[in-house]
């Protein structure tokens, strides 16, 4: 999977194994294993540390107390995943303390939830609050479905994506291809917002720094601004 992604342009990956209930997430096993892995492909793709952390109880409850311990890279950005058989009714109020200890929350492919596709608004108002929102690169090329697809489209429409992620599980069905992604935003939506999108946001993501401005048909915006 690593080196088929370098092959198709990739540079960086952040690796995101879940962070649940049902599997407990442990940094050093983590660290570890991509060093390994880093050995084997040499320089030609970095990889990062990161999780798909779920809102359970637990998890939220360990994460205010070690801060670091989730987010990509021990930085400032969480990878949260909601959980596709219900949303919790006091999820800005938890957002509202990741936020206020230190993490940033990146909500991943809202557009797949079957429950957060009709909760576009509620997601705006996590944005506001500074939350931030990644969709799968293959939802926008109709991969996962007509709805996912529509979602995306719409999600973009309204200025409430920040990052294009692959999301890939293996090299055949859902493979590390970051290519198809990008042309098409370049396509639709012009070659600013495709590297906003894949380049320099996910790039700040990583360092743990504050979202870069960006140059749009001459003029600088910030993100928020730039539809």
């Amino acid at each position: 999977m690593v080196k088929m992604a370098a092959q198709l342009g990739t540079t960086d990956i952040v690796a995101s194994p879940h962070a649940s209930p049902d599997y407990a997430f442990q940094p050093e096993t983590a660290v570890a294993r991509l060093a390994e892995i880093q050995a084997a492909v040499g320089d030609s793709i970095r990889l990062h540390r990161g999780c798909d952390f779920h809102l359970s109880f637990d998890n939220i409850t360990d994460a205010l107390a070690h801060p670091r311990k989730y987010t990509i890279n021990g930085k400032l950005y969480l990878l949260v995943e909601f959980s596709d058989f219900g949303v919790f009714p006091n999820t800005a109020q938890i957002f509202e303390r990741l936020l206020g200890a230190g993490m940033i929350p990146v909500i991943t492919h809202p557009e797949r939830n079957q429950i957060l596709q009709y909760k576009l608004d509620d997601l705006a108002r996590w944005v506001e609050m500074g939350c931030l929102i990644q969709v799968t690169g293959a939802s926008l090329l109709g991969r996962f479905g007509d709805s996912a697809k529509r979602t995306s489209e719409e999600l973009l429409a309204r200025g409430l994506v920040h990052v294009i992620a692959s999301d890939a599980h293996d090299t055949q069905h859902r493979p590390p291809d970051m290519k198809g992604p990008r042309e098409w935003l370049a396509k639709r939506h012009g070659e600013e917002i495709a590297r906003a999108l894949t380049v320099d946001v996910p790039r700040a993501v990583i360092d743990g720094r504050g979202l870069p401005p960006v140059e749009v048909k001459g003029r600088r915006r910030k993100w928020y601004r730039f539809w």
